[in-house]
This record gives C-alpha cells, sequence and structure tokens, in this order.
C-alpha cells in the first residue's frame, strides 16, 4: 500500500518509535560495512528548488548505500505547476521512479504531488515543516540519551517550520517541550493548544528562555531567518537578541545538557561559535544522522508500497 512522508502526524507513534529503532539497526550495519541492498534496482526522482547541503547529500549516499539510484531535478529542468500541472508531473514520475522526495518551498505543492502519485512521496523540507530532520534529531537523542520519552528539550529562537516539526512529534511521542521566543514570533497557538489537548506531551511557550532552558537536557535552535526571509535578518535579530544560545544561558540547562542545531548556522547570531563547537554539541552526529534516519524512511515505505 502506497504511503507518504510529509509530516510526522503521517505516522503512528508505534510507526516512528519502530523507524528510529530500524534507523540505529541501518546505521550499525553500514558502520560495520555491511549495509544491505534493501533498494536494489529501485529508483528516486529527488525535486530540489531550495539549495541543499545535508539534504542533498544524505538521500543521494543513502539511496545509493542502500543500492538504488536517484535523479536530481531542479526548477530549470521543468517548470512544476507551469510547464506542466503538478498531477500531471507526479502521474508521469510515478511510471518511471519508486519514489519522489522533494525539497520546496510550498507546503501545497508537496500534498499536491503526494494526492496524484502512485509511489510514496517524501517531504525533504517545505517552509511548513521538516520531518525528516526531526526524524534525525531522535535518533541523535535516543543515542546519547539512551530514550525519546518524555525529553526535556527546550526549542530556543524563531518559531519556524522546525518549531512545528518538533510540535507535531509532541502529539506522538511523549516530550517535556519548551519553546521561547519573542512575543513577536510566536508559534502557531491554535496548533499549539490542539497538540496540548492530546495530553501525551507537556508543552510550554514562554518569552523567557531562561525559563525554558531551566533543567532541559537538550537545548535546539535554528536561524532566526529561515531561507527565503533573509530580508527580515535585521528585524529579527532585533527581536530575538535575547534567545541566543550561549554559555550563559547553557548553565541554566542540566550539566551534560545536549545541544542541537539543524544547521546552517549563523555563527554568533542564533548560538555562538563557543557552544556550537563545545564538548555539549552534538550538531555534527546530527547530521549524520540525516542519512541513517532517511535510509529508514525510505526503506519503510518501500515495504509498505510492496505489501
Amino acid at each position: 500500500m502506497k504511503r507518504d512522508f510529509i509530516s510526522i502526524l503521517d505516522w503512528t507513534s508505534e510507526e516512528i518509535r519502530n523507524n528510529i529503532d530500524l534507523a540505529v539497526e541501518l546505521k550499525q550495519q553500514t558502520k560495520a560495512g555491511q549495509c544491505p541492498q534493501l533498494l536494489q534496482r529501485k529508483s528516486y526522482g529527488l525535486f530540489f528548488h531550495k539549495p541543499s547541503l545535508r539534504t542533498r547529500l544524505s538521500f543521494e549516499v543513502g539511496i545509493a548505500q542502500l543500492g538504488g539510484a536517484s535523479m536530481v531535478l531542479s526548477e530549470q529542468d521543468f517548470k512544476i505547476g507551469e510547464r506542466e500541472t503538478v498531477s500531471d508531473v507526479a502521474r508521469v514520475m510515478s511510471r518511471f521512479v519508486d519514489g519522489i522526495l522533494i525539497r520546496t518551498f510550498s507546503h501545497q505543492l508537496v500534498l499536491d504531488l503526494a494526492e496524484h502519485a502512485t509511489v510514496p512521496v517524501v517531504n525533504m523540507l517545505t517552509d511548513f515543516n521538516h520531518p525528516c530532520q526531526v526524524m534525525s534529531d531522535m535518533l541523535t537523542i535516543k543515542e546519547k540519551l539512551g530514550r525519546i520519552d518524555n525529553v526535556r528539550i527546550a526549542y530556543v529562537g524563531d518559531s519556524n517550520n522546525m518549531t512545528i516539526s518538533w510540535l507535531n512529534l509532541a502529539a506522538r511521542i511523549p516530550l517535556d517541550l519548551r519553546i521561547a521566543t519573542a512575543p513577536e514570533t510566536m508559534p502557531d497557538m491554535k496548533l499549539v493548544n490542539e497538540i496540548k489537548e492530546l495530553g501525551i506531551s507537556t508543552i510550554k511557550v514562554t518569552n523567557s528562555a531562561e525559563e525554558a532552558v531551566d533543567g532541559a537536557e537538550a537545548l535546539y535552535t535554528d536561524v532566526w531567518a529561515s531561507m527565503g526571509e533573509k530580508d527580515k535578518i535585521a528585524e529579527r535579530e532585533r527581536v530575538l537578541r535575547d534567545f541566543q544560545i550561549n554559555s550563559k544561558l547553557l548553565k541554566y540547562a542540566e550539566k551534560d545538557a545536549l545541544v542541537l542545531h539543524c544547521l546552517p548556522a549563523e555563527r554568533g547570531k542564533e548560538i555562538t561559535d563557543e557552544v556550537l563547537e563545545g564538548p555539549q554539541s552534538v550538531v555534527f552526529d546530527q547530521a549524520e544522522n540525516r542519512l541513517h534516519a532517511q535510509k529508514a524512511i525510505l526503506v519503510q515505505l518501500e515495504k509498505w508500497r510492496t505489501v
């Protein structure tokens, strides 16, 4: 049966847990030089409407490690929705490839592709959310803390697609999620309240970074102005200057708290070099885990497709 991975909410709690366990297994096998060829003779089309380092490398390398092939498509190749309708592109590609992966601006474009495709569609990133990143984040946390349940995590900075991804995860996995941001950059409180009402996770939204970080086991941040928002950077720097992860803020957290950042980082803005390069930083483990978490996602989607 064809399934997609467009949001964390597409999968159940059990499916997410099992997939993280699969990622652990695939990582161990890969490190031992024995990555199973679970995508042998499978082909994937990858759309990139945004610049990419980790996303492109991790998916292309991961597909190759699993025995598959990938083809990268850019906006220069054809203008989806202009030269051809989204539905036509989805149906044509479904005749050629075993999965459609897309990193783009519009979340609706991904939803439309998934509606018309007969092969799995994976959201590699949209302006709305970033589910592949949060899966690799939880793989990293599992490796470092030994668990994923009830982790005390403070998300500090701008409310963006990563904030939504963490909120979505909190609807599936119990977390103690604290979001610290300025009054001008608050998350969608309707979504926050909906997830609170599920009773799965504890969620706090505050305008105090110190309050959010107090006793946290993990601190998380992202750039203050995402791709396509660089015209807002001066304003974001003004309103978010008290939400930088630095050595002073880190002292409010647990002694050995993890520091995570999905990269790329604007060093000296949302996080200091001292912390990013410090002993509590796991950002490069986190980046590497994109490879293994995404391999697990593709393997699971292929298993469902062939059932």
